[in-house]
């Protein structure tokens, strides 16, 4: 296996643009991909400012990068730039990768939902078909994980402060401690898919914890080293805990193989966000 030490005129190149990017945690892990297959490929940040996210991606396009993420905020103008879209980013309204389409152009895909759900699937395998689950937040990720879930056949309970774009996904739950500790009682599974947890030492209030059961799946998409406090106490609590870090490692290794043909070094790429490698 070659390992190449630095870029030369053969180097192939792929990033993730958003805004801010700088504390993206995307080029450690496809870089260390890319060293361990012996690719000749780089893995770089973009910051990209809002109004000019459609140029840039047609720009990085002309230049011939063979693959882009798109963080937060970019993710719907990364689905509207590009010249086709797959059916998980029409039924999310996102996308956050772009394959080289072979016209000069990228074609938009969405790999939250098989990301989230390979990282279940990991970490606290179920079969979903006939279940329920509670879904906390209704942005981009959750849109992801809705897309997700109900594809496998759950049935969803949706909470947000805003009712209206809970009902796009799925029940309403109040977005009340009381309301979501009894939704809690009641499903097999729950995630929280909002931004909070990623801040402060303790659980956030509004998620909920009284209501949590042992043995049952709680899953987080916010991730933080060494977890949220929510997912910890929710652990203390005894249920299956599912981490967000599995979801952003098997969102990149899906674009990875996408972008190069080949299987994604999982363990490698899982090593490089713990800061292992």
């Amino acid at each position: 296996m070659s390992v190449h030490a630095s870029p030369d005129g053969h180097t192939r190149v792929a990033g993730i643009i958003g805004w801010p990017v700088e504390h993206s945690l995307s080029p450690a892990m496809h870089n260390a991909a890319f060293r361990e297959l012996g690719l000749n490929w780089l893995y770089v940040a973009f910051p990209v400012a809002p109004e000019r996210v459609r140029e840039a991606i047609a720009g990085l396009a002309a230049a011939g990068v063979a693959g882009l993420n798109a963080t937060i905020p970019h993710k719907t103008a990364a689905m509207e730039a590009a010249s086709s879209r797959s059916a998980a980013v029409e039924a999310i309204g996102a996308a956050n990768t772009l394959v080289p389409d072979g016209e000069g152009g990228f074609r938009a895909d969405n790999t939250d939902a098989e990301g989230f759900l390979r990282s279940l699937d990991e970490s606290a395998p179920m079969e979903l078909k006939g279940r329920s689950a509670l879904l906390l937040g209704a942005g981009g990720a959750a849109k992801a994980v809705a897309f997700a879930l109900s594809g496998r056949g759950a049935r969803l309970l949706v909470s947000n402060r805003t009712d209206r774009r809970a009902a796009e996904l799925g029940e309403v739950v109040p977005f009340r401690t009381d309301a979501l500790d009894a939704a809690a009682r009641e499903v097999d599974l729950v995630v929280n898919a909002t931004s909070l947890g990623l801040e402060g030492d303790a659980p956030p209030p509004e998620l909920p914890l009284a209501g949590l059961r042992r043995g049952q799946v709680v899953a987080d998409v916010v991730y933080r080293p060494g977890g949220t406090p929510w997912l910890a106490a929710a652990e203390e609590a005894g249920v299956r805990p599912v981490d967000g870090l599995g979801m952003l490692l098997h969102q990149g290794a899906a674009a990875f193989e996408q972008w190069t043909g080949r299987p994604a070094p999982v363990e490698v790429m899982r090593r490089a966000l713990s800061g292992g490698g």
